[in-house]
């Protein structure tokens, strides 16, 4: 009898530690699989919610969009040297500067082109400012807008920074001469594309911050500028085609002036001594007499006597 409760004493207290594992698993596993449950719809959430990052474009307001100004400005003033100088004043003031300066003076018309760089925000006051130097002819503002391109650039430069950061890594723990070799050939054409799109990204990012400004400048004698754009259809065709025509006899007259002094330098010596040549072949060929002065008379024809036939019936005529 003791040693059957000796053993049933045994039995329960292994069940009741069974009971406790199984209790303590099922309290510890619930929840982790309840983590698990939740993290896996924020993980999707989260990928969802950068597809559509990725996919959809920025939406900036029109100050922070990335956008090119050029402008051209034509104006007629009194002095040309004089307006120039109050150009490249106005673009100092603004806080640019001259990039190109193109001057020509002709007969009694003075001409200049100036293009000036100022910041994007100060655009529209400058080329006011520019137009009141004189009287105003032509202007033309022209806008292009690269907010995409720059996003662009951002991206792809990032991406290639990551691969030249990674390229690195491995090249430091390259073991062998050939992985040496082969990592750092990568990575030198990883950093060559790196360094090309930040290379466009800061052209454009200059072309964003300063926009160009292009002025005319003309004296009253000056001719007006016109359009080269030639009006569509038949007239235009005509016009192009006389134009053309033109052109091309100015060429010719032009080539034929070039060679006309080596034409009388060269050309009539040489015509001399042919004309000579031919005159003295002339004049030591033989005379030839007519031919008729050789000619032999011609013999007379032989005279054939009468043929005599038989004599005619009847009688005898008589003799005179």
């Amino acid at each position: 009898m003791l040693g059957t409760v000796m053993m049933a004493g045994l039995l329960l207290a292994g069940c009741g530690d069974g009971a406790s594992d199984d209790a303590q698993s099922s309290s510890g596993g619930a929840p982790a699989v309840g983590m698990a449950e939740q993290a896996a719809p924020d993980a999707a959430a989260g990928k969802e919610m950068g597809q559509d990052a990725q996919a959809q474009a920025p939406d900036l307001k029109v100050e922070q969009r990335s956008i090119i100004y050029r402008g051209t400005v034509t104006v007629r003033v009194d002095s040309v040297e004089a307006a120039a100088g109050q150009a490249t004043g106005i673009a100092k003031t603004f806080g640019g500067f001259v990039s190109g300066d193109n001057r020509s003076s002709g007969s009694g018309s003075d001409t200049a082109t100036m293009e000036l760089r100022v910041p994007a925000d100060k655009f529209a006051n400058a080329v006011e400012q520019l137009s009141k130097l004189g009287t105003e002819e032509q202007r033309q503002i022209n806008t292009e807008d690269v907010t995409d391109q720059t996003v662009d650039l951002d991206a792809r430069i990032t991406v290639q920074q990551a691969r030249v950061d990674s390229g690195r890594k491995l090249l430091a723990q390259a073991k062998s001469l050939n992985d040496l070799v082969m990592l750092e050939r990568e990575v030198a054409t990883r950093e060559s594309d790196l360094a090309s799109l930040q290379a466009k990204k800061r052209h454009l990012a200059d072309l964003t911050a300063l926009s160009t400004i292009t002025v005319t400048l003309l004296d009253p004698e000056a001719a007006a500028v016109t359009d080269d754009d030639d009006p569509p259809g038949f007239l235009g065709g005509l016009g192009a085609g006389w134009n053309a025509l033109l052109a091309s006899l100015k060429v010719l007259l032009t080539v034929l002036g070039a060679l006309l002094p080596w034409l009388v330098a060269f050309g009539l010596p040489v015509w001399a001594v042919i004309y000579a040549v031919r005159w003295y072949n002339r004049s030591r060929r033989p005379v030839v007499q007519p031919a008729a002065a050789y000619a032999t008379p011609a013999a007379p024809l032989p005279q054939h006597p009468p043929v005599s036939g038989p004599p005619a019936s009847g009688p005898p005529q008589p003799k005179p």
